[in-house]
């Protein structure tokens, strides 16, 4: 047993060192490829073939970004909440629910990006836009948020409920002042995982949101986010230093936003520790 114990041990060992070196090997290459290639020219305000600057993409994902989860977050919550607090536990309903929540979590980008084309952009006359982008993008990313937050609802202990209960509290006041902020901190990590395969989409974008190299004016412009133009610029063939340039801000925004997102989970989670 202690041989065994041992060997276990290694490999878990191994496999957490191998995950970690290919992060580094991954991070390390892009910044060493990227970061000289970095000038004021790539954060110009305007778009153009001379500077190829990021500026309106990194304004473009913000906005994806926000606008995405203004859409999903209220939804995939409320949804959650249902399953967890209102709907009868073990029913088919739930079973099915569950199901369908895995099931579209697996499905792979390009094919929301084809049903968001179809639907959003020809059926509802959407076009091109900024709006089909991030409607698309929070049906991607809904189930995640969704499943997570089930989780964080389903991990909270039952005796919270029933104290409520007991001090006459129904089920409505039970949910939004008990449950619900204990579960926060599982709640924003779901947040942040969505934010994470927000930030970094392509593949759905391309079909619904376009590639026009500017800030939009209005919900229903095309435009780009920061991963769309990095892979515009790099299959052109004239700008790979760009792209690889495109790759650091994109990774630094990334940790940025990760970051700040577990920053405010770990704070909220010691308020209602």
């Amino acid at each position: 047993m202690k041989l065994q114990a041992k060997l276990y041990r290694a490999a878990v060992y191994a496999g957490a060192a191998f995950s970690v070196s290919v992060l580094v090997l991954i991070v390390g290459y892009i910044l060493i490829k990227g970061m000289p290639h970095l000038s004021p020219e790539l954060f110009a305000w305007a778009y153009n073939s001379t500077n190829v600057s990021m500026m309106p993409a990194i304004i473009n994902t913000l906005l994806m970004t926000l606008l995405s989860l203004l859409v999903c977050v209220p939804l995939g919550i409320g949804a959650a909440i249902w399953l967890t607090e209102y709907a009868p536990r073990g029913s088919r309903l739930v079973k099915l629910v569950r199901m369908t929540a895995e099931t579209l979590s697996g499905i792979p980008s390009i094919i929301y990006g084809l049903f968001g084309s179809l639907f959003f952009v020809v059926a509802l006359k959407m076009g091109l836009s900024l709006l089909s982008g991030a409607l698309t993008l929070s049906i991607m990313v809904l189930p995640t948020i969704m499943r997570t937050t089930e989780e964080a609802l389903l991990a909270v202990p039952d005796s919270y409920r029933e104290g409520s209960f007991g001090l006459g509290a129904g089920r409505l006041r039970t949910t939004l002042k008990v449950v619900l902020p204990s579960a926060i901190p599982g709640i924003l990590s779901g947040v942040i995982l969505a934010i994470g395969r927000i930030v970094g989409e392509t593949a759905a974008l391309i079909y619904t949101a376009g590639t026009v190299a500017k800030v939009p004016d209005t919900l229903l412009d095309s435009t780009r986010t920061l991963a769309v133009h990095m892979y515009t610029i790099s299959t052109e063939g004239l700008y790979i230093d760009q792209s690889y340039a495109t790759a650091v801000v994109l990774l630094v925004m990334v940790l940025l936003i990760n970051s700040l997102s577990a920053l405010i989970a770990k704070r909220v989670g010691g308020k209602h520790a």
